[in-house]
């Protein structure tokens, strides 16, 4: 209640300053603190910021906007998503079969990020991203309208994510085989390994000299104690 009289006289004290003024009267300010935080609210639900014109972000992604999110942070753990180097523009495009090796090109993909993205960058937003489909979709469907091509590539793009490669097997060569067979070898190589084709290690490379007894590579160790214990 002292809040709103104190609202009250000073309304009346700036009506006296100037007669002119409208007569809404003046609203709390824990009142326009509600409003800016609803309008906020606000905006946020319909999918804006407060950075101004130009900044609206939709809360919703649609599949093409996934899409490049998810090809734009591939290999780079610092990417935020907004944007997407050349590299990766080149494989969303490889990976989506957009490259097709007759209508669109490796060398095509590559002219057309040159062409759309900024001088000074070296990455492309999403808004440029569509624009770059659109000039591909043109020259991969000649045979459709603009806004068809443009929505049959869109339809490669959607839901895709980069598509990782596994881990190359060795491929076994005869040749290889044949060099790594340890039944083949001969001479001191055969020496090297058991029948089982295990290696012995140090026995199989250097002859060992059996120093245990009193004279050198004697045979009849442990004979000794046999003899006196009977």
């Amino acid at each position: 209640m002292a809040d709103q009289k104190d609202n009250i006289n000073d309304f009346k004290v700036q009506m006296a300053k100037h007669p002119n003024m409208s007569t809404a009267p003046l609203r709390p300010h824990s009142e326009q603190s509600k409003d800016r935080a609803s309008k906020r609210l606000s905006t946020e639900s319909n999918g804006t910021s407060d950075g101004g014109v130009g900044s609206s972000t939709p809360v919703e992604l649609t599949a093409l906007e996934e899409s490049f999110r998810r090809f734009a942070i591939h290999g780079d753990t610092r990417a935020t998503g907004k944007e997407m180097h050349g590299k990766n523009w080149s494989k969303l495009c490889k990976d989506c079969h957009v490259i097709d090796g007759k209508n669109i090109t490796l060398t095509d993909v590559d002219i057309v990020f040159t062409k759309v993205k900024k001088k000074s960058c070296r990455t492309i937003t999403y808004d440029e991203f569509k624009v770059a489909l659109g000039e591909l979709a043109r020259k991969k469907y000649k045979e459709k309208s603009g806004e068809d091509a443009e929505t049959e590539v869109f339809k490669l793009i959607e839901g895709k994510a980069p598509v990782i490669a596994g881990v190359t097997r060795a491929v076994a060569s005869p040749t290889v085989s044949r060099l790594t067979d340890t039944t083949k070898f001969t001479g001191s190589h055969k020496e090297r390994f058991d029948d089982t084709g295990r290696g012995k290690g140090k026995a199989g490379r250097v002859d060992l000299v059996d120093t245990s007894g009193y004279v050198s590579g004697y045979k009849h160790r442990g004979s000794y104690e046999k003899k006196v214990n009977k």
